[in-house]
């Protein structure tokens, strides 16, 4: 949650952390040999925790693992901005969360305030804040920040009021939350679970979610307590009791996990229950989705599929060849130019000090699988005592390539070619050898930390919450979400038929659709455009493109055949050259020796989108059956 005056307020599923930026290209690679200005992902920003989660992150400098050597794993998100009556009550949240800490923690601690709530009783009198027991103590105590909304005779405006900035949308939005007593001082509250189940009931048509985890329960079968899953089974056997076409369209990661990213799935017990409590949600373990809609005699797959998203590149970094060349030539060795980099973004510091920078390179077993307790070989550099000593060294590096080659050419990222592109991959310019060309190709899992869903193209819930009990029992983490509806609605067509959806969740769906599909052009970077501005900046409307036109039906066979076709093909081709399964990040191409069938086959590849396979590790029993499931393992409620 960020909000900016009590007028501008930001909700979704991003972390204010490292490794969250990313583009639509979601590139792996980020090795610059000569011109380290190019870099998106300096210091810790250039992280997979897939392999080695993030270490010392107060050293932002350094990099958990080798940009010469390891893809980064990339980035899927959504967050919203807002602007309108509906941020006073998330400053409602954040008054009662902060509030909540301060009694707690920090109560006779006078550098942190009270606040109060910025509810105008005389304005908004209806509003549920004016009931609550600490209302008036707040307002006596706390500190008051001015808000824009409840406007009484008394208001006057001010220079700092935004007059350019008024809200001026179309779309009623409901704040929604998962809090208790020990995180907000008042009774459970599981709004949006109940929002989550509602929307799910309520859906006519077609559900599409994107979440980072998928774990909920059918019935009262075991320790799950949310009942997402349960709505979905019931909506569905409805649909086909009555003969209607209805599907419901879930992307998750590959692998999900919030404390165990790396790691070898048969050795990480953690790992485990997260992928057995996904598994006994969709298709496992007597009480799945997939089994109670199979038990009602209908086929789950008519209805209901899951899906991943995976990304690949190549990583510029041709070593025999190139790169060590350069070190000879110039005397600087390519991660201290690394190093140098990170001193120039920094700058001069008083308040942050790093003497040293660490990169680790994990051991990688043959199969590719990255055991967290392998040894690791790091390597510490020196930071440069000044910016100007940075430059130098980072110059003196790059000139290490005069006489060599010129690197221009070849391009440092090739993961735009699996969007809509001027160019192919096949013409892509390399001027190593074949070997190290193939050797710089490398797959990784897109990840999803997306917590949204969208029902018939005109509601949407997006926020904090994932599909757990963590984020949906009300008294677990606490969470924030909205439900938005527009009110602007407009021509389309569901299955064929003419049908009004609502403006911002169907160009919300069709551009997620697009981007999965490879069906988008590559985001510049470097320019500001209106899709990157807060509210009441709107965006672009991209309705009648040729490619918006093949996603506008989500019910369409031709639109299931490509979203299908397109998730299929590229399961087959990263499996094929890269030999992945849930769990590896390998870059193998011990079969497939022909540089020139590589660069066919992944030319070939359209989008992210790939098939989820729900059969893996199936005959695994002791995974997904076991004492955990009937209520023996007191610390399940922490992973689930």
């Amino acid at each position: 949650v960020v909000v900016v005056d009590n007028h501008f307020a930001c909700i979704g599923g991003l972390d204010l952390c490292y490794g969250r930026w990313d583009s639509h290209s979601h590139p792996l690679a980020d090795a610059h040999p000569t011109n380290f200005a190019l870099t998106l992902f300096p210091g810790q920003e250039y992280n997979n925790a897939r392999i080695l989660d993030f270490q010392e992150v107060h050293k932002h400098a350094s990099n958990a693992v080798s940009i010469l050597q390891t893809p980064r794993m990339s980035w899927h998100d959504v967050h919203m901005t807002i602007s309108g009556p509906s941020v006073l009550d998330i400053v409602q949240h954040f008054t009662e969360r902060w509030n909540e800490l301060k009694q707690r923690k920090h109560k006779s601690d006078g550098r942190y305030d009270w606040l109060a709530y910025p509810h105008d009783k005389l304005v908004a009198p209806n509003e549920p804040v004016h009931h609550l027991r600490h209302r008036d103590e707040w307002l006596e105590k706390g500190r008051k920040f001015r808000q824009r909304f409840q406007k009484g005779p008394e208001w006057k405006p001010m220079d700092d009021d935004h007059p350019h900035l008024e809200p001026a949308g179309s779309c009623k939005v409901q704040v929604v939350r998962s809090c208790s007593d020990w995180s907000h001082g008042v009774l459970k509250e599981q709004s949006i679970q109940t929002a989550y189940i509602e929307l799910i009931r309520e859906a006519e048509h077609y559900i599409y979610i994107e979440n980072q985890f998928f774990i909920s329960n059918t019935g009262d079968n075991g320790p799950v307590q949310n009942r997402i899953a349960q709505a979905l089974v019931e909506r569905i056997i409805r649909a086909a009791r009555e003969g209607k076409r209805f599907k419901v369209v879930v992307l998750i990661p590959e692998v999900p996990g919030k404390y165990c990213f790396a790691g070898d799935i048969s050795a990480v017990a953690d790992l485990q229950r997260i992928l057995a409590a996904t598994w006994r949600t969709i298709n496992r373990g007597g009480n799945s989705i997939y089994e109670e809609v199979r038990a009602a005699g209908y086929e789950p797959k008519d209805y209901i599929r899951f899906y991943h998203l995976r990304s690949y590149d190549r990583i510029n970094a041709p070593w025999p060849s190139f790169i060590k060349h350069m070190e000879e030539q110039s005397g600087v060795t390519f991660h201290q130019a690394q190093v140098a980099l990170a001193k120039q973004w920094i700058g001069v510091s008083e308040i942050w000090q790093q003497d040293k920078v660490s990169i680790k390179q994990p051991v990688v077993t043959k199969e590719g699988i990255v055991v967290p307790e392998s040894e690791t070989e790091t390597e510490e550099i020196p930071l440069p005592a000044t910016v100007e000593e940075a430059t130098a060294t980072i110059e003196k590096f790059q000139n290490g390539a005069k006489g060599l080659r010129d690197d221009r050419q070849v391009s440092d990222s090739v993961a735009h070619h699996a969007l809509i592109n001027d160019t192919r991959l096949l013409d892509e310019k390399w001027l190593g050898t074949e070997e190290e060309e193939l050797d710089a190709y490398v797959s990784e899992i897109l990840y999803i930390h997306t917590k949204l869903m969208i029902v018939d193209d005109r509601r949407v819930i997006c926020g904090s919450a994932n599909i757990n009990d963590r984020s949906q029992k009300g008294n677990g983490d606490s969470e924030i979400a909205l439900v938005v509806e527009d009110t602007d609605m407009v021509d389309a067509c569901m299955d064929g038929q003419p049908y009004k959806v609502g403006r911002f969740a169907t160009s919300l769906r069709r551009k997620l659709y697009r981007e999965h599909l490879g069906l988008i052009k590559p985001e510049p970077v470097d320019i500001p455009t209106n899709f990157k501005m807060p509210a009441p900046t709107p965006n672009p409307i991209e309705f009648g493109s040729v490619e918006d036109k093949l996603v506008a039906d989500p019910l369409s066979v031709a639109m299931e055949n490509l979203w299908n076709g397109t998730a299929q093909r590229n399961r087959a081709i990263f499996a094929e050259l890269f030999k992945t399964v849930p769990s590896d990040t390998v870059r193998n191409f011990e079969q497939y020796k022909s540089l020139e069938r590589v660069k066919k086959r992944l030319s070939e590849v359209r989008g992210h989108l790939v098939e989820a396979p729900l059969e893996f590790l199936i005959e695994e029993k002791g995974i997904w059956e076991n004492a955990d499931w009937i209520g023996l393992n007191p610390t399940l409620q922490v992973f689930i």
